[in-house]
C-alpha cells in the first residue's frame, strides 16, 4: 500500500491541530504550483481507512484566515488521492437556533469574503455548478453520524463567511440573521468551492462556539447578563469553549470519517477534463517522514 495514499481528507479548523495519536501517522511534504501548505499534512489511520489530516491555521495558529492558502491545501490533499474532506469549523451563532455548543452540518454559505484566490482556472473559463456547496451524499453521512452519538446538532444551516480577522459589529451581525445566516466564520470560501473545482467532496461539521454580535447583550445589558456566558465574542472564549469541546469533535469527525462509503464517488461540477488539468498543473513531488 502507497504510504502517501489517502482517500479522506479532514481539515481540522480552530482547536483542532492533530487528529491522530503521537507515532501514529506519516508526516507528508507536498510541492504545490501554489506554495507551502498551511500546515505539514499528517496520514493515518481513522476508523480503518486512511485519511490526510492539515490543520488550516497551522499548528500553533498562526496563519489568519485572510492569510490562508486554500488553493495550496486543496491541491496537496489531492494529489494524494484524496475525493472527500470532512472539513471541521468553529463559527459564531447568528440565531437562537444556533446556540453556543451545537454541531451544525452546514448545508449553504453566503461569501462576503473579498481579494481571496478562488479559482484554480485563471487563465481559463471554468463555470462551478455550486448551487448546493456542500456534497448531500456526505451530508447524509455525517447526520446520521451526529444522530448515532446523541449530540446537539441541526442538519441544516447557512452560513455567512466573512473576511476576517475581526469580528462582527452589532449592526453586521443583525444584518446577516435578518439576511438568512444561521452561523458566521471566517474560512468556509474559498476552501469549499475550490475543493469542488478539483473533483472533491465536501462536508462541514461547524462547532457553534459563542453567539455573535448580534445575539450577545449590549454594553450597558452586559454586566447584568454575564453569568449566562453571552458577553460578545472574543478570540480567548472561542478557543476555550473549543479546547473543552475537542474530544466530542475528534469522536465526531471520526464517526463521519467510518460512514463514508469506500465507493464513494464526488459529483462533477466541473468536467472531469478540467478538474485533471487542475490537478496536473505541475510535477511536484512529495516526501513522507515517520
Amino acid at each position: 500500500m502507497d504510504e502517501t495514499h489517502a482517500g479522506i481528507g479532514v481539515i481540522g479548523g480552530s482547536g483542532l491541530y492533530e487528529l491522530f495519536e503521537p507515532g501514529t501517522a506519516d508526516e507528508v511534504d507536498v510541492d504545490t504550483p501554489f506554495g507551502p501548505t498551511s500546515s505539514p499534512i499528517s496520514i493515518g489511520t481513522m476508523a480503518g481507512k486512511r485519511v490526510a489530516f492539515l490543520t488550516r491555521h497551522g499548528r500553533a495558529h498562526s496563519v489568519a484566515p485572510h492569510r490562508i492558502n486554500h488553493r495550496a491545501n486543496l491541491w496537496a490533499l489531492r494529489s494524494l488521492g484524496v475525493r472527500a474532506v470532512v472539513s471541521s469549523s468553529a463559527v459564531g451563532g447568528l440565531h437562537p437556533d444556533y446556540a453556543p455548543g451545537t454541531f451544525v452540518v452546514t448545508d449553504q454559505l453566503v461569501d462576503r469574503t473579498w481579494g481571496r484566490a478562488d479559482t484554480f482556472f485563471e487563465d481559463a473559463v471554468q463555470h462551478l455548478s455550486f448551487a448546493d456547496p456542500f456534497d448531500p451524499a456526505l451530508r447524509r453521512v455525517a447526520i446520521g453520524a451526529l444522530e448515532r452519538l446523541d449530540v446537539p446538532f441541526r442538519p441544516t444551516g447557512t452560513c455567512v463567511v466573512v473576511q476576517g480577522p475581526r469580528f462582527s459589529t452589532r449592526a453586521e451581525s443583525v444584518w446577516m440573521r435578518e439576511a438568512g445566516g444561521h452561523t458566521i466564520n471566517m474560512t468556509m470560501s474559498p476552501e469549499v468551492p475550490l475543493a469542488a473545482e478539483l473533483g472533491i467532496g465536501t462536508v462541514n461539521l461547524s462547532f457553534v462556539t459563542d453567539a455573535d454580535a448580534g445575539l450577545a447583550p449590549t454594553e450597558d445589558e452586559a454586566a447584568a447578563a454575564r453569568h449566562a456566558g453571552e458577553a460578545p465574542v472574543t478570540h480567548a472564549l472561542v478557543m476555550e469553549r473549543l479546547a473543552r469541546a475537542n474530544e466530542v469533535i475528534v469522536r465526531a469527525i471520526g464517526s463521519i470519517v467510518a460512514a463514508i462509503p469506500d465507493h464513494y464517488t464526488p459529483r462533477e461540477l466541473v468536467p472531469a477534463e478540467a478538474s485533471a488539468s487542475a490537478i496536473a498543473n505541475t510535477n511536484a513531488t512529495t516526501g513522507a517522514t515517520a
